[in-house]
């Protein structure tokens, strides 16, 4: 895993960043501050950026929730609904809304029509995709 600053040196070995062996202050290391180049970002505050779930408001890593984006239908008129696609993977383009992969959280967005403000939609939205890949059977 490379580390937040760019050094690349925590794939390896986490004792070897340079910034491990730097002097600090005065008689003080990088250790006395909690600074960890192996999971800290630049500001040392946390390990990985964080994201807002949209059922239960919860906030949670990135890598633990689930993104989704909306994919129009280009073809369509503008009145048919914008199915949403899952994105295990993080890369699709487009503004995305995040998800714990739990059934509790996704029937929480649903009754909530978190899906439609949270990815800015007016149009309806079919959330099949997302509830076959969450293994839920919703209506």
């Amino acid at each position: 895993m490379n580390s937040f600053w760019g050094c690349g040196f925590a794939a390896a070995d986490p004792k070897s960043c340079p910034l491990d062996q730097r002097e600090g202050p005065p008689g003080r290391d990088f250790a006395a501050y909690g600074l960890d180049c192996s999971v800290a970002d630049r500001t040392g505050l946390r390990a990985e950026p964080s994201r807002t779930c949209v059922g239960c408001r919860g906030t949670d890593s990135w890598s633990a929730l689930l993104r989704v984006v909306a994919e129009k239908d280009a073809d369509a008129p503008g009145s048919t609904p914008v199915h949403l696609r899952p994105d295990p993977g993080h890369r699709l383009p487009g503004r995305g809304a995040w998800l714990h992969p739990r059934p509790e959280c996704f029937e929480l967005a649903v009754r909530r029509k978190a899906f439609g403000r949270a990815l800015r939609l007016q149009a309806p939205v079919d959330i099949s995709a997302v509830a076959r890949h969450l293994g839920i059977q919703h209506p």
